[in-house]
């Protein structure tokens, strides 16, 4: 059978990626507390192609992901991209993972449990000599506005406000330690199940912890700086206001290394 992707292509042109993305996908996490935890991910895949093909075989993303079901876990990130760039006879494979993660919770002072929910995403680029891994977590959070409590004589206002912590790591990392330093930053953490003396509790924390969405980045920035086990790290807090028509926003980025490689200029 012809096979027309692998037919050389005279345009000289080669393509930094192309692949498949939007892939719904079962896979399986490392959770701290239950071991495993089973999700679905959005996945998308992609190599780089040389200018000489046409084009490259779609099927054999498919063929890759399968090969590891059940493995998609952060210790075999690196095994599943070689697998993509070499099936697919790549300089570089790129593999990004997103999906819902679930932590069991439970309220500040009735204890009833119930599960938060965290996006999450790994994103696996692999090289001939290089590796690189970027863990992503957004975690909503409370804030509530020091300038208005300052000025106002009764209340001030607060929202909900969203940390994403991207790091790459020298050693494991758990999602639920992420989470906690996005949380305890914060004004105050937001819950799915509070009863009326949970409600209670949480405003009145956030509006003895005021916030500005500079003071969550900075604050989260000092806890990270200290892990050792974090090589690098971002940091977006933004903060959906409750009496704008806007969002607040503030960012940062930081290489502990000092190599001062971001991974787009890896690849």
């Amino acid at each position: 059978m012809r096979d027309v992707q692998s037919e050389r292509d005279s345009r000289r042109i080669p393509i930094d990626r192309v692949g498949v993305g939007g892939v719904s996908y079962p896979i399986v996490v490392l959770d701290q507390k239950e071991n495993i935890q089973h999700t679905v991910a959005s996945v998308s895949m992609s190599v780089s192609l040389p200018h000489e093909y046409r084009g490259t075989h779609m099927s054999r993303f498919i063929e890759v992901l399968h090969e590891f079901q059940g493995k998609v876990t952060l210790p075999h990130m690196e095994q599943i991209a070689e697998d993509l760039r070499t099936v697919l006879s790549a300089e570089c494979a790129e593999i990004v993972f997103s999906f819902p993660y679930f932590i069991s919770r439970n309220a500040p002072v009735s204890g009833l449990s119930s599960f938060t929910r965290y996006d999450v995403s790994f994103t696996a680029v692999k090289g001939e000599d290089f590796f690189d891994l970027v863990t992503s977590v957004t975690v909503p959070v409370q804030t509530l506005c020091p300038c208005s409590r300052e000025i106002s004589e009764a209340g001030a206002h607060n929202q909900r406000a969203f940390v994403t912590i991207a790091a790459r790591m020298n050693g494991l990392v758990w999602i639920e330690e992420l989470v906690d330093i996005a949380e305890r930053n914060a004004s105050a953490p937001v819950y799915t199940l509070l009863k009326r003396e949970d409600e209670k509790f949480v405003t009145e924390q956030a509006y003895n912890t005021p916030r500005f969405v500079e003071d969550v980045l900075r604050d989260v920035a000092v806890d990270l700086e200290a892990e050792d086990r974090i090589t690098w790290y971002s940091i977006r807090v933004a903060s959906s206001e409750s009496i704008h028509n806007h969002d607040a926003f503030a960012s940062l980025e930081r290489d502990k290394e000092g190599k001062g490689k971001k991974r787009e200029e890896r690849k």
